[in-house]
Parts: C-alpha cells; sequence; structure tokens
C-alpha cells in the first residue's frame, strides 16, 4: 500500500520550525508495512493543499493520504475546506473516532475541525499538527486501516465479524 504525507504548516514550510507531526507520520506508516512515497509540506494555502491532494490521489495514485496540521480554528486553518473540496464521498465515522479518541486526553480535541474522504481510489484523512496527537489518532486508525482500504478498491470480503 501506497501512503502520502501532507504537512500543512507555514512556520515548517518557511523553515522555522521542524515537521515532527509529518516525521513521525511516516516513521508509524513505514512501521505499519506502508510505502510512503510521497512526502511534503506546504503553507496554509487552501489552493496548494487541495492541488497536492488531487494530484496525489489522481496522477500518484496513492492509497492512503494522511494530512497533518490546519485543522483548528485559526484564520489560516484551511485543511478541512481543501479536503472537502477533493474528495467525493466523505467518512465520517473516522473524524468522529479521531476526535472522541483526543477528547481522552484534552477538551482541546473538539475544536478538530479535520475531516475524512475518498477522492478516487484513495482515503485522505486529516490529523492534528502534533506529534502526541498524530500517535493518538495513529491508535485509533491503525486497526482499520487496510480493511477500509480494501473496501475501498472494491473487496467484497464481509465487515462484520459474524
Amino acid at each position: 500500500m501506497k501512503a502520502g504525507v501532507l504537512t500543512v504548516s507555514d512556520r515548517s514550510a518557511r523553515g522555522e520550525r521542524e515537521d515532527l507531526s509529518g516525521r513521525r507520520l511516516t516513521e508509524l506508516l513505514a512501521a505499519a508495512g506502508f510505502t510512503v512515497s510521497r512526502y511534503r509540506v506546504v503553507p496554509d494555502e487552501y489552493e496548494e493543499i487541495l492541488t497536492v491532494l488531487i494530484d496525489w490521489s489522481e496522477r500518484e495514485g496513492l492509497d492512503l493520504i494522511l494530512t497533518t496540521g490546519g485543522t483548528g480554528l485559526s484564520p489560516r486553518d484551511v485543511t478541512p475546506e481543501a479536503t472537502r473540496a477533493a474528495v467525493e464521498r466523505e467518512v465520517p465515522g473516522i473524524a468522529e473516532a479521531l476526535r472522541l479518541k483526543g477528547l481522552a486526553h484534552t477538551p482541546y480535541a473538539m475544536l478538530s475541525r479535520g475531516m475524512a474522504g475518498i477522492r478516487k481510489r484513495t482515503l485522505i484523512v486529516n490529523l492534528p499538527g502534533s506529534p502526541r496527537a498524530v500517535e493518538e489518532a495513529w491508535e485509533v486508525l491503525e486497526p482499520v486501516l487496510r480493511h477500509a482500504l480494501e473496501k475501498i478498491k472494491g473487496s467484497e470480503a464481509e465487515c462484520g465479524r459474524g
């Protein structure tokens, strides 16, 4: 399975801050057997985010794109809007589960506007922009990712457990 990690951060894009959350995501994906074939840092710019999401899902044919950053309430946080424009079908349960997990650690998790959805045969999921939040989100995502990606590719395997 091919994955991409897109970090959305003005400061990291300008080289003022190291991208710890994106790097952590690439480590977690690789440890789970994913090939991280794309990694990029972009500023909090709607058009740049949207362009990368479309390019990676359509031209690169990635199975999974995980974004980190740009999901909060500040005026420049536009990752969810760009993602919503990119996806063809939303997967709200993923974002709900990520917020629920985050709420177990901090009430600020309810302020995350991250979303998830599908473009073509690519699952796109927004994660918060801190390494700790990325690790917490990974605990929720990792157990269901392979199954979700198989279903997106058209697997007719049963979803239930009996």
